[in-house]
């Protein structure tokens, strides 16, 4: 029985669950049936190689002991071109036509409908081209649709575009390209949608994405730490094919790692071909690693190193620092948009860091259109209290002004910085209220200096942030703008994403170390702009 195993199946079995070679068998062969829809492989058919032979049969036979399927999740990571497409297409149309379930419901999702029909696109070719299919299915081309009579059953291509919060009760679910799901759109298809099936199949595959903050990334996480024993899912399975953050590039051996299909559906000398051109062309670099080694990547080198960052998580006890002498940077940005205020309070002594303490805000009304558009969790953050919201669909200033006022009750706010081309009445108001107010350039002249300092301070990890996930993300998403001398500034056009409480933060450790006079003065980039990293 043991050898009979797949090789998944062996660390996936709990202990009252069985193994069912015949019902997994049945699978492999009804995709054996299909036959390939594209390239030198079109017309032949659709033998499951070696890995994805080793999924098949263990998402469909491996049996709990409730005589149902153990596996009600499967997570797919593996890189482009390794035959994801036509996987995920065999296995819609079986659990359409074959799984025994009256009544099917399989619904084909994606972030657009172009996405979410590709492997539509697959199934309907091979339903077409398998005699015994093409007698039992309807084809609904307009729709994106897929009929099965004899069972009362469809599939059902869905979009973020286009889905419905009601009348789902999906027995299968098939996500593509999850690293860009629409978070909304993935919260209705997968929380509550399955719940009257006994046996429910969701299937997750993907590759890797460049948003740390999506929802992908989060399913990625969970797959790592249920593969790795740091959590358990006895349902969800874990299938994950990619190189590590550390592992070197250039060596064939680690392009297998990520790509299991290499030497079947495209040649090693392809694989090698794309290395050389990412090679020679640093530009090209990331895609590879996204698309070829299927590591999680930016979509650009971004400024601050995050390791340097987390290593100054250390925690903020908001009750010690009250009476605390402290700076404040205010970044209003627009009324539509994130508004960031970041109190810096000083060191008492040469061993105490500078202490980050933020404040965000976005209207109340435009807060889940944000979630869906920005596919950056702001609710979650809200509910966890990083984030506050104002009324209405735009920032109100007047909130903030007062939350302000409460907080220098609270604290010894010395300054606050803000920037000088988006002076509005709030900085008035709070001149009016006692505030002294500092205008401040966003050029080089004034942002250069504690640009520096950040990062300075940041390897040496004189600063405490307590990983506030908002400034966390701020931070991430800069980009830094060198001119001829070597001066530096956020680069606004380039950091796409938002940075609103960075530039505060700045702007407030500018004002602190001003204050204390705590600044060498000494550039840590080199003459090309490239910030020098002591060992």
């Amino acid at each position: 029985m043991q050898e009979q195993l797949p090789q998944l199946a062996r660390s996936f079995m709990l202990p009252g669950s069985h193994y069912d070679a015949d019902k997994a068998e049945y699978v492999v062969q009804f995709i054996a049936a299909l036959k390939h829809t594209k390239g030198e492989w079109r017309g032949k058919p659709f033998t499951l190689l070696p890995w994805q032979e080793d999924i098949v049969r263990t998402v469909f036979g491996v049996i709990g002991k409730d005589g149902y399927r153990q596996c009600r999740t499967c997570y797919i990571y593996v890189s482009k071109k390794n035959g994801k497409t036509m996987l995920a297409a065999a296995l819609a149309l079986y659990m359409l036509v074959a799984d025994g379930e009256y009544g099917a419901e399989v619904y084909s999702c994606a972030a657009d409908r172009a996405q979410a029909s590709l492997v539509y696109r697959e199934a309907a070719i091979c339903a077409r081209e398998c005699p015994a299919l093409a007698k039992r299915i309807k084809v609904l081309e307009s729709q994106k649709r897929l009929i099965y009579s004899p069972t009362n059953s469809f599939y059902q291509v869905l979009s973020s575009e286009a889905y419905t919060h009601h009348g789902i009760n999906a027995s299968a679910i098939l996500y593509d390209e999850l690293h860009v799901a629409d978070r909304e759109m993935f919260r209705v298809m997968t929380h509550g949608s399955s719940d009257a099936r006994r046996q429910p199949l969701h299937l997750f595959i993907t590759t890797a994405g460049n948003n740390t903050n999506s929802v992908g990334y989060e399913i990625y996480q969970k797959a790592l730490d249920i593969r790795d024993g740091r959590k358990i899912d006895p349902s969800f399975l874990p299938v994950i094919y990619a190189a590590e953050q550390d592992d070197d590039w250039s060596d064939p051996r680690v392009w297998a790692k990520a790509n299991p299909s290499m030497g079947h559906t495209f040649s090693q000398e392809a694989m090698r071909r794309a290395f050389e051109s990412a090679r020679q062309n640093p530009s090209e670099e990331n895609s590879f690693r996204q698309l070829r080694l299927n590591q999680y990547v930016k979509q650009s080198i971004r400024w601050m190193p995050m390791h340097i960052w987390d290593a100054c998580d250390a925690p903020v006890d908001t009750d010690e620092l009250t009476g605390r002498v402290c700076y404040g940077g205010l970044d209003l940005s627009s009324t539509t948009d994130l508004t960031a205020f970041v109190l810096v309070f000083s060191p008492q002594d040469e061993n105490e860091p500078y202490t980050i303490l933020p404040h965000f805000w976005v209207p109340a009304d435009n807060l889940s259109l944000r979630v869906r558009r920005d596919h950056v969790p702001y609710d979650v953050w809200e509910r966890q209290g990083f984030l506050h919201t104002t009324e209405g669909n735009v920032v109100h200033y007047g909130f903030i002004e007062k939350i302000i006022e409460e907080l220098g009750e609270r604290y010894n706010i010395r300054e606050i910085a803000y920037d000088r081309w988006s002076a509005t009445q709030v900085v008035q108001n709070l001149e009016g209220a006692g505030y002294t107010m500092v205008p401040f350039g966003q050029g080089f002249k004034s942002m250069s200096a504690p640009t520096n300092d950040l990062m300075r301070l940041a390897m040496s990890k004189r600063i405490a942030h307590g990983g506030h996930p908002v400034l966390r993300w701020n931070v991430d998403n800069i980009f830094i703008k060198t001119d001829p001398a070597g001066n530096i500034k956020v680069d606004k056009e380039k950091s796409t994403e938002r940075v609103d409480g960075a530039v505060a933060m700045i702007m407030a450790l500018d004002r602190a170390i001003k204050g204390g006079g705590d600044r060498t003065g000494a550039s840590i980039y080199d003459q090309r702009g490239l910030l020098v990293i002591p060992n």
